[in-house]
């Protein structure tokens, strides 16, 4: 398929997805951020997806597609999909909403100036990881061991980092369960489980995002209280969740997007981050595990789900 097969002038977005479309309320926010500042796809805009369904080694070959278009900008949702195309362009805009490690990954000079062809917003502050730990040991009393799964297929390790450097500052236990697909997952669960871990921290992940409903009944059956990065997982029954609104990133990507559309060189825009990060706890779950939840964190939990 060639850009010149697309029988319209309109201008074209394409989009690199972790995830499938269906059930993905990120992207719904996405289109719903371009829909306000008036652009709907076949009217106005057309837009084009390719979606690596949780496995994160297609990333290559489904840029090379999209580049292959020559669109006018490319929504790339996490991370290694922007390290995937920006390896194979320099001149098309890219926008992620979900940067993490951008400069060490050489995809931007500095979050002010960006300086290339990536640009986008962060979802993480510094600390957001220890945090998550400090939270889990608010909630689940007596751990010594934290366990944490981490897909090391991406190349991220930002988050790996601060979570072992936090739990060696608390006197904590850290224990990985590495996996690289779908398929390792309940390995995982399976060795934190017999490794007597007392909490987990799942770190952020587009394939652990993209499988949110297996991991959250996988920690359930081994009977493991999880914490997440996202609402997302504890909508689908975690227990709970402390980090950016996803949406809400990638509704802020449409305005960059807007920008770049009107003329903007994605180099000059800079790398926004988050300004509100939101407490989700699920007492349902922690019922179903036998935890009561101190009043502290409800208090502060922006929802609790009953």
């Amino acid at each position: 398929m060639a850009r010149a097969e697309i029988p319209t002038k309109r201008p074209l977005i394409a989009v690199l997805s972790a995830i499938r479309k269906e059930g993905n309320s990120p992207l719904n926010g996405f289109e719903q951020g371009l829909k306000e500042l008036g652009y709907v796809d076949g009217l106005s805009v057309d837009i084009v997806y390719r979606f690596a369904e949780g496995h994160l080694d297609r990333f290559p070959a489904l840029a090379a597609e999209l580049v292959g278009l020559r669109p006018d900008v490319i929504l790339a949702t996490v991370t290694p999909a922007a390290v995937a195309t920006r390896a194979l362009t320099t001149s098309i805009p890219i926008v992620c909403p979900l940067l993490a490690d951008a400069i060490n990954l050489g995809l931007i000079s500095s979050e002010a100036r960006p300086g290339g062809n990536v640009t986008g917003v962060s979802f993480r502050t510094q600390g957001l990881t220890g945090k998550q730990v400090e939270l889990a040991l608010q909630m689940i009393p007596d751990v010594v061991k934290l366990g944490y799964l981490v897909n090391v297929a991406t190349g991220v390790i930002i988050d790996r980092q601060e979570l072992e450097s936090t739990c060696r500052k608390l006197g904590i236990q850290a224990v990985a369960a590495e996996v690289r697909s779908p398929g390792d997952l309940e390995a995982a669960f399976q060795a934190m489980a017999d490794d007597h871990v007392r909490a987990v921290i799942v770190l952020v992940d587009g394939m652990l995002f993209s499988e949110r409903n297996r991991i959250a009944v996988l920690a359930a059956t081994a009977r493991l209280p999880a914490i997440y990065g996202f609402r997302d997982h504890v909508d689908a029954g975690g227990l709970a969740s402390y980090g950016v609104n996803l949406s809400e990133n990638f509704h802020r990507a449409a305005i960059y997007v807007n920008k770049i559309l009107k003329g903007a060189q994605p180099g000059d825009l800079p790398v926004e981050f988050p300004t509100k990060l939101e407490l989700i706890v699920n007492n349902k779950a922690a019922k179903a595990l036998g935890l009561n939840i101190p009043p502290s964190i409800l208090v502060r939990a922006d929802e609790v789900i009953e």
